[in-house]
């Protein structure tokens, strides 16, 4: 067998074991990813100490490019929706659409509310909106249900400053700012496509209230608690559209100068980008929150933030060694055709987004464990590495199911059924993922 088709058996090995210590031992997955990159870094020859060198280094470097940036978008996020600006927003886009385009609209309000905050926020923030409107369009409930997993669910997957995303620029080496732009217009188009894909499967009987929704439950939609009096929807997306636009400066910046000047690659640093959005976002939330509850809900978020961090640079720390073994070349020669490399690398990266996804569970973990795996291989085939980004995440959007957090909150919340949750959560989220898949390919063959 050659050096390179042993590189890759390790690989495979490294993360079979990897998922098995996810799935059967239930090991946290940070934890995990660290084990797997102990054994692939030692048996392809990198050494005991070089092998903890490359986890050092690649940790290291994860978290110098995304550390403050995720933990400010988080903290951005959490002030918007504490304060009341999330529903703000949410309200404004579905009072301005007509009654036959409420639903879209609904969807497109969650895309927008999913690129600050987290997708299960930005479900709780719209359910109890969404489900009135159903209500008054005498729609059943996986219309609204559905618009608004598949808006979240692209934008958290798609768009910065969430960290998959936000991620891709570092790992695959390119302008953020293009996958803001590349992942807003493919998000925004996905969602619309997506919602009537869906909608017309919906339309064809598929879904059964007797088996597909949950009698027993009282109230499943919660009680949305939103402050008196809350920040208006235009005063509320600034702290949203600030940074994109600083970010945005710096590429475009880029076409009328050689060398960006130092103030332009200051201003459209994500790290400054992030930090005026935040401090944009505190002057937001003072309008309904005193001092005290906002460095409160800063705390918090900071919590929360501790999981994604770790899992971000552990995932940093096995794409340094999978980098260092070179086993980016090995796949290339082994997997990519001359003639056919660039559908060849795009499927490569969606398949591989799906497999970690459907048996992680996690799409933070497939987005990122895939887009490292594939960072080698951009270097070698005629595409922008944006695209190859938008194949590994959009595979991981594919078959989230019962061993996914989000597909709990998602089926309780709503009152669903399992057999419910499963044709809104794991359906619709399907059928984004191979939108966006399209797209993608589309895109690829076009710039």
């Amino acid at each position: 067998m050659g050096a390179d088709m042993m590189l890759i058996v390790y690989l495979v090995i490294a993360l079979a074991i990897m998922l098995g210590l996810v799935v059967f031992f239930k090991l946290n997955v940070a934890i995990s990813l660290v084990i797997a990159s102990l054994f692939m870094g030692i048996v392809s020859g990198l050494g005991l100490t070089g092998t903890l060198g490359g986890i050092s280094d690649g940790f290291g470097n994860m978290m110098r490019d995304l550390g403050i940036p995720i933990g400010l978008g988080v903290i951005l996020g959490k002030l918007i929706s504490d304060s009341g600006g999330a529903y703000s927003i949410a309200n404004a886009i579905v009072s301005k659409t007509s009654e036959k385009l409420a639903l879209y609209s609904i969807g497109l309000a969650a895309f927008v509310l999913a690129i600050p905050v987290f997708f299960d926020v930005a479900f709780i923030i719209l359910i109890p909106l969404a489900i009135q409107i159903g209500k008054q369009l005498n729609k059943p409930l996986p219309y609204p249900v559905g618009a608004i997993i598949i808006g979240a669910a692209i934008a958290h997957t798609l768009v910065p400053p969430t960290p998959n995303p936000l991620a891709a620029s570092s790992i695959l080496n390119f302008d953020l700012g293009i996958m803001i732009l590349v992942g807003t217009i493919v998000g925004g188009i996905a969602t619309v496509v997506t919602i009537r894909i869906y909608f017309f499967i919906l339309e064809r009987g598929f879904w059964k209230k007797e088996t597909d929704e949950d009698a027993t439950m009282e109230n499943p939609y919660g009680n949305m608690e939103v402050p008196a009096n809350p920040p208006s929807a235009w005063l509320a997306i600034i702290p949203i559209i600030l940074p994109s636009i600083m970010i945005l400066l710096g590429s475009v910046g880029s076409v009328f100068y050689e060398e960006n000047p130092e103030v332009i690659s200051f201003l459209s640093n994500r790290i400054i980008a992030l930090l005026l959005g935040t401090i944009a976002a505190y002057f937001v939330a003072a309008k309904t929150m005193n001092k005290t509850q906002r460095d409160n809900t800063a705390s918090e978020a900071m919590q929360a933030t501790g999981i994604v961090l770790l899992i971000t640079g552990a995932g940093g720390a096995f794409g340094n060694i999978i980098r260092s073994t070179g086993i980016d070349q090995a796949i290339l020669d082994i997997f990519v055709s001359d003639a056919q490399s660039t559908l060849s690398v795009i499927l490569l990266a969606f398949f591989m987004g799906v497999l970690f996804r459907t048996i992680t569970g996690s799409g933070t973990v497939a987005g990122i464990t895939t887009m490292t795996i594939m960072a080698g291989v951009t270097a070698g085939v005629d595409i922008h590495p944006v695209w190859v980004a938008m194949a590994s995440l959009s595979g991981g959007l594919m078959l989230g199911h019962v061993n996914d957090s989000g597909f709990w909150i998602t089926t309780k919340i709503a009152g669903l059924t399992v057999k419910g949750g499963m044709k809104t959560y794991t359906v619709s989220e399907a059928i984004a993922g191979f939108v966006v898949l399209i797209i993608t390919i589309i895109g690829a063959h076009i710039f």
